[in-house]
């Protein structure tokens, strides 16, 4: 379950939020009865109705990269997208642009490459040029050699390379809110806990380098 308070459609009076509620759930309270048809809970749009100026200022960021302005080859976009939601570890971003990749006819073994595309023999040069672009967005926080752009622009103009970094940037921000607030599929338990040592154990004998034996 999300950590913050869903709003049921009894509370909805925003007339965007209750159209997209009518979208993806149809006469259904999402709260009470979660699901939608792509498989998620359906939470992320039950939260982020807390604020419905938000709410209305994130679907529309949805609508940006689909815009028929946008100039990118839409896998080579969302190839960043999906990277960005693997990178950052929400499985919710992740899973969803996975299938958006299947449904432009990426192949299995492109998408499945996704977490290991350096070693990955399987994509062309320009998917490896913009899966190394959204590392230096996702991974390394905008740290960028100036070879990659210069690779970049072998094949986009300063227009595409922005379109690419604004979307990609966008979805390294959705990746880490859905997971702050777990929401959708990244409603779990960190998997980095201390595992307790074996009965008996002392600290002080973690610390302690062995003795040397004794002639």
């Amino acid at each position: 379950m999300p950590v913050l308070r869903q709003v049921p459609r009894s509370e909805v009076t925003d007339e965007t939020v209750l159209a997209y509620y009518n979208r993806l759930f149809g006469d259904r309270d999402p709260v009470a009865e979660p699901g939608t048809a792509t498989g998620t809970p359906g939470d992320w749009w039950t939260v982020f109705a807390l604020s419905p100026d938000i709410f209305e200022h994130a679907v529309k960021g949805f609508a940006v990269y689909r815009n028929p302005a946008r100039t990118i080859d839409p896998v080579l976009r969302e190839l960043g997208q999906t990277r960005a939601g693997w990178v950052k570890g929400s499985q919710f971003v992740f899973s969803q642009h996975c299938k958006s990749l299947r449904g432009l006819g990426v192949s299995e073994d492109k998408i499945a490459a996704i977490a290991y595309w350096t070693v990955a023999d399987c994509y062309n040069e320009q998917e490896r040029a913009v899966l190394a672009y959204a590392d230096c967005l996702s991974q390394a926080g905008g740290r960028v050699p100036l070879e990659v752009f210069d690779k970049l622009k072998t094949f986009w103009n300063d227009e595409q390379i922005f379109e690419f970094t604004y979307i990609t940037c966008l979805y390294d921000m959705h990746a880490v809110i859905t997971r702050a607030l777990r929401m959708e599929y990244d409603a779990r338990e960190d998997p980095i806990v201390e595992i307790a040592a074996p009965e008996g154990f002392s600290a002080a004998d973690f610390l302690s380098a062995p003795r040397p034996q004794s002639e």
